[in-house]
């Protein structure tokens, strides 16, 4: 199996990075500033390819360019799809920009997959949600999922909601981090040395996460385990909620949610 990234930037350089891992194929990089599809081919045994030599070769292409680009690029690219023969998997990554757009631009109704997965890809820990055309076939859809098995967890959505999970998990790590440091700043504050304040809000943040997808448990019931009476944590709880602070992480979702819909315009 050939597999190919056109665009080595953050997302396709960590799905590039778990797709190695795989071990299942040759891996093909392309990307306009060659030197990041050189330091990334060499970390991960790839091979420095072109656009076109990966629209004309590989059984996967994953394109990931930003959503303004995307048109372009796919036009560029529609003489060499089309003059393919054998069968092959578009995988795009642009937020926003629908699997029908997506057909659109390619000119053509190719077998079409719309990913949108989040930043801890790179360490195997990603949600990487998914929607496709009805031209993936069964076996293609299983060699995708072991393409990037490595990547985290994969997930079908209805392409109706890929938007606003896309807000959530896509844009999420960027609010946890806003969280983990400002915990951090708060140990600081407390007096904690910067490094161990770090240290642990990371592993707090991680730990808490694995608890609730491991129990199962509502988080309300997990927060109100820690809340003893009168105790420290609730007092804690209760500034949060002074100062707003579900309303604002819900305002954050729902704002990157709607610039999600503008980019895909």
């Amino acid at each position: 199996m050939k597999i190919g990234f056109i665009g080595c930037g953050n997302m396709g350089g960590a799905l590039a990075f778990a797709t190695a891992k795989a071990n299942i194929g040759e891996i093909l990089l392309a990307n306009r500033t060659l030197s990041k599809a050189e330091a990334l081919a060499h970390e991960i045994g790839a091979t420095i390819s072109t656009n076109e030599e990966i629209a004309a070769t590989c059984d996967f292409i994953f394109l990931g360019v930003k959503p303004h680009l995307l048109r372009d690029l796919l036009v560029s690219l529609s003489p060499t799809l089309s003059a393919r023969a054998d069968r092959f998997v578009l995988a795009s990554m642009a937020a926003g920009v629908t699997v029908a757009s997506i057909e659109a631009m390619a000119g053509k109704s190719y077998p079409i997959i719309r990913i949108m997965p989040n930043t801890p890809v790179s360490v195997g820990e990603g949600m990487i949600l998914y929607a496709k055309n009805t031209s993936v076939t069964a076996e293609e859809e299983a060699n995708f999922l072991t393409i990037l098995a490595n990547a985290g967890k994969v997930d079908p959505i209805d392409e109706a909601l890929i938007d606003a999970a896309s807000a959530l998990s896509g844009c999420g790590p960027a609010f946890v981090c806003l969280f983990l440091e400002a915990l951090a700043d708060g140990g600081v504050k407390c007096g904690l040395p910067r490094d161990k304040a770090m240290q642990y809000a990371a592993q707090t943040v991680i730990g808490t996460g694995r608890l609730l997808v491991e129990s199962g448990k509502h988080p309300g019931a997990l927060k109100d385990a820690v809340c003893s009476p009168g105790g420290s944590t609730i007092a804690g709880v209760a500034a949060l909620e002074e100062y707003a602070f579900r309303s604002a992480v819900i305002s954050a979702v729902e704002a990157s949610f709607d610039r999600t819909k503008e980019l895909g315009k």
